[in-house]
């Protein structure tokens, strides 16, 4: 990234680190922030050395607010890439886990982002919720994921009065995994990307898609039909064949990622 970089990227062995870096909006996004973030999960995506993603905020008050609203006034509308808010929300083919690690308030688009991640942890001062409806707009993509993954009685509430809530109310609802002090955060989340690091990693990248496909499935007996392809390619990589031998073997596992 270049010195005008708002999207920080570091990357620690197999671990991936994203950070929005404008918390003088509280980390709201523009299109320059997009479409770095895009640029950085396409290399995620693409690298077959980087197997987990955390996606996170830089300060102390905000994860991510949303678009920043004077440049979208500015502007008319939004610039957003084809992956869709922050280059995530719409990368339906990403199979390789993102956690998100929610430091302060993820509102609007940044609990969208929330909403496309596959695991997330928050400090107990965060706030959520989706105020579009009291600026005249719609949550759009974010409603969709919001009703995959709440009843909808808690969905409607959200969305239709745009108020705000607690960690301890995203906890209940099951929007967030756990709750993390700050000091805390980053260390229970790296702590969570290392046990996720002990799987295989053509195992870990099935299991998602398994999930997500079955999602989308009219049945669960149409879900067990379309698992199988993906499932008879994992039982044949060399990764599981390595897995049974460790075992029998009582040593721990050497992933080849193939």
């Amino acid at each position: 990234m270049n010195d005008d970089s708002t999207i920080l990227v570091d990357c620690t062995g197999p671990i991936m680190t994203i950070s929005i870096d404008r918390p003088e909006v509280l980390n709201a996004l523009d299109p320059p922030s997009h479409r770095q973030l895009s640029e950085a999960f396409d290399r995620y995506a693409a690298d077959d050395d980087l197997r987990v993603a955390i996606i996170t905020g830089t300060g102390k008050k905000a994860f991510c607010v949303g678009s920043d609203l004077k440049v979208r006034a500015e502007m008319g509308g939004d610039d957003m890439p084809a992956t869709g808010f922050a280059g995530l929300t719409e990368r339906f083919d990403l199979l390789k886990p993102v956690i998100a690690a929610i430091n302060g308030h993820a509102i609007g688009g940044g609990l969208e982002i929330v909403l496309a991640c596959d695991i997330a942890i928050a400090v107990p001062q965060a706030k959520f919720g989706l105020p579009e409806v009291k600026v005249g707009l719609t949550a759009s993509g974010g409603l969709h994921r919001l009703a995959r993954q709440l009843p909808i009685k808690h969905v409607m509430e959200i969305a239709l009065t745009g108020a705000l809530f607690d960690a301890n109310q995203a906890k209940e609802f099951g929007l967030i995994n756990r709750i993390a002090e700050p000091e805390n955060l980053r260390e229970t989340v790296t702590s969570l990307a290392e046990e996720i690091l002990e799987g295989a990693p053509i195992s870990v990248r099935a299991t998602k898609q398994i999930i997500a496909d079955g999602l989308t499935e009219a049945s669960l007996q149409a879900a067990f039909s379309a698992d199988y392809s993906v499932y008879e390619k994992m039982l044949a990589s060399d990764d599981a064949k390595e897995g049974s031998r460790a075992f029998l073997e009582k040593r721990k596992p050497k992933w080849k990622n193939r």
